[in-house]
């Protein structure tokens, strides 16, 4: 088994070497799984349970001050099963697999979908606050009001256009040209693709201690617009991440994403995580998982654009460093992928950094 995973794309993080030691517990987890749903599932259920990710436990809150969890799992025989907007559960991860393996629907979403987490057996009715969120929400002083008089008040205290509601870019979030990736042993390939600069692009073998950190301290202060004018929607909102991971026992290829969405969020948002070629996708020539600003990963389905990479040639660090360079020029906004085909891992964000971690077994 061999599994590559993410804890999400955006700002470097205050506490990077216990989150990557997490993130290392999970990678093992998954790899000593006997399939590649259940490394999938198992390594992502790791970092719901972890406060320090945008997953299940301290997730973000939504516009009404409720937690909603969503995830999205895929097999390369394009199974999938995917879930959304659910209340009080941790594990969503486990949800989507219940609706890959359990149901003929790819997607179920709200309080239908948590009575369904709770008929497969997948514990509900969890609190999802830790100490840290509950203590950002009562700070905030979000206003309880109509939707249009709290994305006013996004607007007055972030930025931004409030006839826009996709607005994403948040702390970590700035729109960057400049790309960042690595992968398994293929410094000779990992090419200066146009538009972006991978002049501190970092690579690394299978050493374990030399490709972690995923930390580059390149300098994010020149935004970059593209595609149609998004300056206003680019706007410093508050950050969000995803968690995700991709498997493969060298015959069945998996990919897993899951989220608790982005703070302060109309109720009811859900961004790219559970929507199938965005948030994740997975092909007979690999898989992918996506985190980033959610609206613009859906915009451009950025997982299966990747994977389609793969299935035109490319080897997975390619593949990655394409599709990235290919969405910074699209949205001119951020986002992080990792990319797994037969050969190797592959990676590749145009934020401040992107924790990664890799296992065989």
């Amino acid at each position: 088994m061999r599994i590559i995973l993410h804890g999400g794309a955006g700002g470097i993080p205050g506490e990077p070497e216990p989150r990557q030691a997490v993130l290392d517990d999970a990678a093992d987890a998954g790899a000593s799984e006997s399939d590649p749903l259940s490394a999938v599932e198992t390594a992502v259920r790791v970092l719901e349970s972890d406060r320090r990710f945008n997953a299940g436990v301290g997730g973000a809150v939504q516009s009404d001050g409720v937690v909603r969890t969503d995830a999205g799992v895929m097999l390369s025989d394009r199974q999938v099963g995917a879930a959304a907007g659910m209340e009080g559960v941790e594990h969503a991860v486990s949800v989507a697999r219940a609706v890959l393996e359990d149901t003929p629907h790819v997607l179920l979403t709200g309080e239908p979908a948590v009575e369904f987490a709770a008929d497969a057996g997948v514990e509900t009715g969890v609190d999802l606050f830790t100490d840290e969120t509950r203590e950002r929400w009562a700070n905030a002083d979000a206003p309880d009001g109509s939707p249009s008089e709290h994305l006013a008040w996004l607007a007055d205290r972030f930025g931004g256009s409030t006839s826009d509601p996709t607005a994403e870019a948040g702390d970590g979030y700035l729109p960057t040209n400049e790309g960042t990736s690595a992968s398994g042993d293929r410094s000779a390939r990992n090419a200066r693709l146009p538009g972006h600069d991978n002049s501190e692009e970092t690579s690394a073998g299978s050493d374990r201690s030399a490709r972690n950190a995923r930390l580059p301290g390149h300098d994010n202060s020149e935004e970059t617009s593209a595609g149609s004018d998004r300056s206003a929607r680019n706007a410093r909102l508050p950050g969000h991440d995803t968690v995700g991971a991709v498997a493969t026992d060298g015959e069945t290829f998996a990919s897993a994403t899951s989220t608790g969405g982005r703070w302060f969020a109309l109720a009811g948002r859900v961004g790219d995580v559970p929507q199938i070629g965005s948030g994740f996708y997975a092909s007979p020539a690999g898989g992918a998982s996506t985190t980033g600003a959610g609206e613009d990963i859906a915009r451009v389905t950025l997982a299966r654009r990747a994977v389609g990479h793969l299935e035109r040639g490319c080897d997975a660090q390619t593949a990655a460093d394409l599709a990235i360079a290919e969405f910074g020029e699209l949205t001119g906004s951020s986002a992080g992928i990792i990319l797994l085909d037969d050969e190797g891992f592959g990676s590749a964000y145009n934020s401040d950094g992107m924790q990664t971690s890799t296992a065989s077994n």
